[in-house]
């Protein structure tokens, strides 16, 4: 009897949350799955003082606009971004001397001269991208009693579930708070500062930044509008670090134009009015509310800013305007609305066994990602997981920029690697959980962007390399540059950049079985790269196709007659991307009718002509056409796995010795890495259903990074769980999410495998709802004691898909309309009309 009572509570409590996600409102036909996660856990980060360091600060963002949050006591400090902030304007990315240069690393290839052609090679290379910016500083200046705080008073935190950061402290017998947040649907970025006693709360704000800027208050006395503008031309590459490149002149009308504005509102009974024609100062107020909103000129990547029609100050006057009948309640509620909406759908509850000890809430979020090499606090992942979908949305919506290297945020004019999108990696990396995590939505500026690239990578390819189609080389900008990066080939040199890409516009397709999104957008980005790479191709002296010239991403090898170099032909990723994107296309044309095209036909002809993945001597996979020493085996990039994850051409079942191989491959190239590395190593070892070493993999991201010596570290997280290569870079954040949703639910077009990858030992008990898989299907799963217990699966077209777990399977169709149960043995118990 106590056993029917254990199984019926169970089995009632999962139907019952499945319930609750069905009568959840629906958005734009897609399902928010489940209303926030468990109460017993805050999905929270928390800090225990002031931010020393930009990587303590909280980072919130509506897409477009961003901000970090520092939370000073006698003074604040919010650095403000927006995501067209950029220098440069649109430039010719050809290169008409390239085929020349090419023709010559082609022949050096052909004699196997691979260090003459690397030299050769740099003929190849192009100009710098431009770099992202930040419009400034936002500065709020507290009177000198604030520096009197009661520092066992002081709170700092950053709220998951409602994506609201906030600060709290004490003077005296009066509270301070402050409240923050960025408004989507606004397009806003919100603060609330309050006193517990009333007429306590002055302050001045104000308006800095090292970009040319001007600002004044309004005559009302109750806003701040600042100007400004963008250099037109990047600063020098090697720009020595003591030089103040404040100081270094350039036009202020031809770059990139931009205006930001401030308008505070204060209580009855307190006052605000201008000091000195710059700040604005409160007085007496028991709260004061500031709305904040920024823009700049820019009109799409083809348009010169100074033919922009658009005026920047006057789109933030009539923002600030159109939200003057809102009151800070209301753009509170919009806002928590819009972004729960896309947050709400996944919740994740991952507990150790019995004996563990409990969660550290009480500690900062530092002091728990320290202690997590002994205690192995299961919250802190689900965390770290939940944190990477809260950055996606915060970084990229429909309508917006792509999240860059540092997703919006960022503090400098010249912030590390430009903060330009890399697409080596860290762009695609970016992008990985937003279909498995349930956010289908932030992925798609990455397909605006990739339309962008193919209109200047049409020229790229044709003028560069004589080719239809278009290509996107390893860096770009806001500006959709298209050709090589400069300096040496090792990472310039790499016209496979769109192609990886365009993998990602086949999986949205795969996860949401949106046939009309693959007929007008992925389809023809498609076509463009598939016409490419046709050209691209060559016929090798051994038969097969072969891509020359072709490198390793920034991966060298040393030459048969040992010198150092990076350029040969056919290395292993080229040759799987290429595979990736030909049979992407091949079945997009089958569910378009597009089969009998002459290009598809092409495809097919050249898809039996390219080499197969190599194994080198050492058991592990050749990462070059020859078998090549390598200098840096433990060297950061993992590309010649590309065909495991995130590619599809090496599996377990249909491909098991290279599967073995790249086991060795991981093996040999060692666990230490900066953080996108670990995340990807992590994803890999979950393809392979190794729970062990993916396990591994994540507890190396649970390493705190001291800002002051990041010279110390290989990965990690710093205090505010931005993830470090060091610096900072924020695809090992999204590359987290990936890896665990990679870890517990795994599917292709026909099959879905439960829990593929767990760690029965470390994570024996929890639940994931929401998760997405292919075929369009969402999936919600229980297990105990390292056991499946029970699964829901539903979809919103008629779905038949084979059920792996533990080596059993079974097959089952889902229709639109009905939630499927099932129980351990993966059989349905249960169905039930939404």
């Amino acid at each position: 009897m106590a056993e029917k009572s254990s199984f019926f509570f169970v089995h009632f409590t999962f139907l019952l949350l499945l319930l609750i996600t069905i009568i959840t409102t629906c958005v734009d036909g897609v399902r928010p799955l489940m209303n926030g996660q468990d109460l017993s856990k805050p999905l929270k980060l928390t800090f225990g003082g002031p931010s020393r360091n930009w990587t303590d600060a909280i980072p919130i963002g509506n897409g477009r606009l961003g901000a970090t949050i520092w939370g000073g006591v006698s003074s604040e400090t919010l650095n403000i971004n927006e995501d067209t902030i950029w220098t440069g304007v649109p430039a010719d990315y050809t290169n008409p001397n390239a085929p020349e240069a090419l023709a010559e690393v082609r022949r050096l290839v052909d004699a196997r001269k691979y260090a003459e052609a690397t030299s050769e090679a740099v003929k190849l290379s192009g100009n710098p991208s431009d770099v992202y910016q930040l419009v400034g500083d936002l500065n709020i200046e507290f009177d000198s009693s604030h520096r009197k705080y009661i520092q066992e008073s002081y709170r700092r935190e950053l709220d998951l579930e409602t994506a609201v950061a906030k600060v709290r402290y004490s003077v005296g017998a009066v509270e301070f708070s402050r409240e923050f947040f960025a408004s989507n649907p606004d397009q806003v970025i919100v603060a609330k500062i309050s006193a517990s006693k009333p007429g306590s709360l002055s302050f001045k704000v104000s308006f800095d930044s090292e970009l040319h800027h001007h600002s004044e208050t309004n005559a009302k006395g109750n806003q701040i509008l600042m100007k400004g503008s963008c250099r037109p031309k990047r600063l020098p590459v090697n720009l020595k670090k003591g030089i103040n490149a404040t100081n270094i002149p350039y036009d202020d009308h031809k770059g990139l134009q931009f205006a930001s504005i401030l308008e505070v509102r204060v209580s009855n009974g307190g006052s605000v009015s201008s000091l000195g024609g710059k700040k604005l100062s409160v007085q007496n107020a028991d709260w004061a509310v500031l709305v904040l909103a920024a823009s700049s000129n820019f009109d799409g990547p083809f348009t010169m800013p100074v033919d922009s029609t658009r005026d920047p100050a006057k789109e933030c006057i009539n923002k600030i305007s159109s939200i003057q009948k809102y009151a800070y309640t209301d753009l509170y509620s919009r806002h928590l609305g819009d972004y729960q909406k896309l947050f709400n759908r996944v919740s994740l509850q991952l507990s150790g066994s019995s004996g563990n000890k409990p969660a550290q809430q009480v500690a900062s979020t530092a002091e728990r990602v320290r202690l997590f090499k002994t205690d192995e606090d299961p919250s802190l992942v689900e965390l770290l997981f939940q944190y990477g979908r809260y950055l996606l949305i915060s970084s990229s919506r429909p309508g917006t920029q792509v999240a860059n290297l540092q997703g919006i945020w960022n503090r400098d004019i010249h912030p590390p690697w430009d903060g330009a999108p890399h697409l080596n990696i860290n762009l695609q990396m970016n992008y990985w959980h937003s279909l498995p995590g349930n956010i289908r939505e932030c992925q798609e500026p990455l397909f605006d962007y990739m339309s962008a690239l193919a209109v200047n990578g049409r020229k790229t390819a044709q003028v560069n390399y004589g080719a239809s189609g278009w290509v996107a080389h390893q860096v770009s900008d806001i500006w959709a540059k298209t050709s090589p990066d400069r300096g040496e080939a090792v990472w310039a040199l790499w016209p496979m950049g769109g192609a990886w890409l365009c993998t990602h516009a086949w999986e949205h397709y795969t996860y949401t079985m949106d046939k009309e999104f693959l007929g007008k957008k992925a389809y023809p980005l498609l076509e463009g790269c598939t016409s490419f790479l046709l050209d691209w191709l060559i016929k090798g002296k051994d038969g097969y196709l072969q891509t020359n010239p072709s490198t390793s991403p920034e991966h060298m090898f040393t030459a048969p007659d040992g010198k150092p170099a990076s350029v040969s032909h056919s290395s292993t990723m080229d040759i799987a991307i290429v595979k990736e994107v030909f049979s992407a296309i091949v079945s997009a044309s089958e569910v378009l009718g597009k089969a009998n095209d002459t290009l598809i036909s092409k495809v097919i002809a050249a898809q039996a002509k390219l080499p197969p993945t190599r194994i080198a001597k050492d058991g592990s996979i050749m990462e070059w056409a020859e078998d090549f020493e390598d200098p840096e085996i433990h060297h950061r990039h993992v590309s010649h796995l590309f065909g495991l994850f995130p590619g599809h051409t090496i599996t377990l079942e249909k491909s098991p010795e290279l599967a073995k191989a790249v086991e060795v491959t991981l093996k040999k190239r060692g666990e230490e890495g900066p953080g996108w590395s670990t995340t990807w190593k992590a994803a890999l070892w979950a393809r392979l259903h190794n729970s062990e070493h993916a396990y591994r993999m994540v507890t190396h991201i649970f390493d705190l990074v001291d800002p002051l010596n990041e010279r110390n570290y290989e990965g990690g997280l710093y205090s505010n769980m931005f993830t470090a290569h060091p610096p900072f870079q924020i695809d090992a954040n999204f590359g987290f999410s990936a890896a665990v949703a990679e870890m517990l639910v795994q599917s292709t077009t026909k099959d879905l495998y439960l829990l593929p990858a767990l760690p029965t030992d470390k994570w024996p008990n929890g639940f994931a709802k929401g998760l997405r898989a292919r075929g369009g299907v969402t999936v919600s799963i229980r297990w105990s004691e390292g056991n499946l217990v029970e699964f829901g699966l539903w979809s919103e077209q008629i779905v038949s898909t084979r059920i792996v777990y533990r080596g059993i399977s079974a097959a089952t169709e889902l229709v639109p309309g009905k939630i499927f149960t099932f129980d351990k043995t993966l059989r349905c118990i249960r169905t039930d009309n939404l």
